[in-house]
C-alpha cells in the first residue's frame, strides 16, 4: 500500500493537522515507511501464539457479574427536586 500526496493531505485535513507543502512530501515518506513496516509484521508467523493481556504472565482479576441496585438508590435521588420509586421525575418535554 502506497501513500500519495493527495491521501497525505486529505488525513492531515481529517486530523485538523495544517500542512506546508513541504511538510506534505516529507509526510508522505514516513507514513509510506509506517505501512511498509505494517506490512511486515503482517508476514509474521504467529501460528500457536496465545494472545497476551500484558508482557509478564499474570492471571485477570475477575469479580462476578451479577446485577444488582447498587444499594445506593436513596442516595443517588437524594437531591432531586422531584423523585417517585428510586426514578427521576422530569416534564414532559414530547406532545
Amino acid at each position: 500500500m502506497s501513500v500519495d500526496t493527495a491521501t497525505v493531505r486529505r488525513v492531515a485535513r481529517l486530523a485538523r493537522i495544517a500542512v506546508t507543502d513541504e511538510d506534505v512530501t516529507a509526510m508522505e515518506g514516513e507514513l509510506n515507511a509506517i505501512l511498509g513496516f505494517v506490512e511486515q509484521l503482517g508476514e509474521v508467523d504467529v501460528e500457536g501464539v496465545e494472545p497476551m493481556t500484558s508482557v509478564i504472565p499474570m492471571a485477570m482479576k475477575k469479580r462476578q457479574d451479577v446485577v444488582t441496585d447498587g444499594s445506593k438508590a436513596d442516595d443517588i435521588v437524594a437531591n432531586a427536586p422531584v423523585s417517585e420509586d428510586h426514578f427521576f421525575v422530569v416534564p414532559k418535554v414530547v406532545e
